[in-house]
This record gives C-alpha cells, structure tokens and sequence, in this order.
C-alpha cells in the first residue's frame, strides 16, 4: 500500500484480533519488483501472495502481466498467489455498477478534483463537473469526469480551458474471461491451479502456482460456484 500509517495501523489492529500472527508492512509501489529477502521469518518457507478485490483490472494487461511476474519472483519456487478478477459481463450490468444511483461513484470520482486542488493549487470546481462510466468494448469500463460547462481551471501556473462536455478519464477497469486471465498468468510463469467463481459467474478468484519446471500448457483444473 502507498500509506504508510495505514499498513502499520493495519498490522497492529491485525496482530490485535490474533496475538499469535506475525504482521509486517511493506510500505512501496506493488507495481515494482518486490523482494522479501530482507525478512529472516520468510527465508526457506512456501510463500503465498493475497491480491484481493478486482485490483488487477486498473492495470493494463502489459502491465498485468508485468506485476504477476514480479509477484511469481517474490514468492518463489512452489509459491502462490490468490487473486481476484472482475469476470466479463453485459454493458447493462457493468455500466450501472459503476454509476450507482447512491453517487458514490461519482463522489469518488470528484474527491480526485479535491485531491488536485489541496496539493497542487488547483481551482477547479467540483459543481462544475459530473461523471460518466462507460463500457469500452475491448473489455474494460472507464470512468470519466465531464465538463458541465465551458470553462478554466488553473493548477499552478498552468492553465487549462474545458469545453462542455470535455472529458477527464480518471479510472478504468479491465474485465476478463476465467481463460483470458489464465492466458495472462502463464505468460507470467504462473500455473493455474484452481478457480472459484459465484453462483452468477461475475466475480472470480484464483489460485496460482509457480513451480521450477513449469509446464506452460495446463489449462485450469477446477471451477466451484
């Protein structure tokens, strides 16, 4: 994680609810290789990565495959990883989810218009903005903020004009087939070992395997609902 006060407060409330748990925070950009040879506990154990929720979707798949393989680096031989993928749905379904009646996507959305004028200067205002998610048929939802109007916004020194209906793409979010995904993990050294998916199949979570002499051919083993 990026916040390093969340990670500690995370591993002392965790430590907290199971006295006899171990937790360390590795406060870095999970985008980069990581390395877990610093950690005595860790030399000569079976390692087992968690990328929970559908994170993996706001890469781009050059880029996903580039984490799982650095993720397959850092857990090792005979390691693993459990990770969660959106599963491909109906623009109907994904496009609403994304743009929920309650707001809260968009205030999401506009709390980055927030962010961008507290640390950067900026002036932009937020009542001048709305938001739009829409579903990109090579299988990913982008989420944008729209310029209700025309006007100018000022970060810095640097001027920006928007014309009504201009818009900034703040997010996307990659969706993929259970095979789709598989493809991508052993282009990254890792075995597919067992999936899991909901009664609806809209939600998938893996089991991947790294092994010494990987044979790049298996597909996967097991689904349950």
């Amino acid at each position: 994680d990026i916040s390093k006060q969340h990670l500690q407060e995370s591993c002392l409330a965790l430590m907290g609810h199971y006295p006899r748990l171990q937790a360390i925070a590795i406060c870095t950009d999970y985008t980069q290789p990581i390395s877990l040879s610093p950690i005595p506990a860790l030399q000569n154990k079976r390692k087992v990565a968690f990328f929970p929720g559908s994170s993996i979707g706001n890469l781009e798949p050059e880029e996903a495959v580039t984490f799982l393989r650095h993720t397959a680096a850092m857990v090792e031989s005979h390691g693993g990883l459990l990770v969660g993928v959106d599963l491909k749905k109906s623009q109907a379904i994904l496009e609403p989810a994304y743009d929920d009646s309650q707001g809260v996507s968009a205030a999401f959305a506009l709390n980055l218009l927030t962010h961008i004028n507290r640390e950067l200067g900026a002036d932009f205002n937020l009542e001048q903005f709305g938001y739009r998610s829409v579903y990109n048929p090579i299988g990913r939802i982008e989420m944008y903020l729209v310029s209700l109007v025309e006007q100018v916004v000022h970060i810095g020194d640097h001027t920006i004009p928007f014309q009504a209906g201009e818009t900034l793409r703040t997010e996307y979010s990659y969706k993929y087939t259970i095979d789709e995904f598989q493809a991508l993990a052993r282009q990254a050294g890792f075995q597919p070992r067992h999936v899991w998916t909901d009664p609806h199949a809209l939600f998938s979570v893996h089991y991947l395997a790294v092994e010494p002499n990987h044979d790049p051919t298996p597909g996967r083993d097991s689904i349950a609902d």
